[in-house]
């Protein structure tokens, strides 16, 4: 890895971790968060779409076009999902808890026909392990946190569905396209759910708006965008286990900047989630174009 990449990998790593943070310390409903990110970052890439993508905007097919969108409302739900979490539970457990992700691909493509290997199940028992770990130790401390553990997981499932049917998708879209149209229908089906629900969407204070733009910088611009970078570059192995350090990283920055500072045992199911997740990354067979979705 050359220097340029080894920063941008850095700089990639502390905006995917500080997102966690962010959201948690943020004084907005979980949905009107993932309107504004989404909504801002399609105000940056539409316009790059229109006037380099118009013909292949064109050109999508029905069938496309449906799993785009069904990709965006898959976002969605996770964002949903898992922001919320970060509301109930600690960062650190919420961050490991939706990292899953990968496991939770592995066992959809296990339901779709395609069997993992023996290493790969071996990572996610330990893996599961150490939500096992988590879990009980929230749910020692509060119900709360422990229904915040488990809408981190409900968002690492639908984080995963999405990186499938999203990777669908890319096989044969720009990513400058696709992401457009993805975080577009995201944007949209979020504005609505807070209409419906009656969630403030506007009239927050100055410090809510610089943190709903801390995130949409931290986790799109810098974490997203470098991480789809670094995929032209570098193997999608090592950014996998790159992204792992999303985990640590996001508490120890809730640690130092909200003063959260879970049980020693989370500490420990923290570690066993990432031991195992690593051996499905090192074991698994990741799909080009998997990106954080914090």
């Amino acid at each position: 890895m050359t220097a340029v990449n080894a920063f941008l990998t850095a700089v990639g790593v502390l905006g995917v971790s500080a997102s966690g943070p962010l959201m948690a310390a943020t004084a907005a409903s979980a949905m009107a968060i993932t309107f504004w990110r989404n909504a801002l970052a399609t105000a940056l890439i539409a316009p790059t779409a229109l006037l380099t993508r118009r013909t292949e905007l064109r050109s999508l097919d029905r069938r496309t076009l449906a799993l785009t969108l069904t990709a965006g409302a898959l976002l969605a739900a996770h964002f949903a999902t898992w922001v919320s979490s970060l509301k109930l539970t600690s960062v650190a457990s919420a961050t490991a808890l939706v990292c899953l992700q990968a496991g939770f691909v592995v066992l959809f493509d296990q339901m779709r026909g395609n069997p993992a290997s023996r290493a790969v199940v071996v990572g996610l028992v330990v893996s599961l392990s150490g939500v096992l770990v988590v879990s009980g130790v929230d749910f020692s401390l509060s119900s709360r946190a422990l229904l915040g553990d488990l809408l981190a997981l409900a968002g690492g499932a639908f984080a995963a569905a999405y990186t499938i049917v999203g990777g669908t998708v890319r096989r044969s879209v720009s990513t400058t396209t696709y992401t457009s149209l993805c975080y577009g229908t995201c944007a949209v089906i979020s504005l609505v759910a807070c209409l419906w629900a009656g969630l403030q969407v506007t009239g927050f204070d100055g410090s809510t708006w610089a943190a709903i733009v801390g995130v949409t910088v931290c986790a799109q611009l810098l974490g997203h965008s470098v991480f789809n970078h670094l995929l032209a570059v570098v193997s999608p192995t090592v950014v996998s286990l790159v992204l792992l350090l999303e985990v640590p990283g996001a508490a120890l920055l809730a640690g130092l900047f909200l003063g959260q500072t879970p049980p020693g045992g989370v500490y420990v199911g923290l570690a066993l989630i990432m031991t195992g997740l690593a051996l499905v990354v090192l074991r698994g067979q990741p799909a080009p174009g998997e990106v954080p979705l914090d």
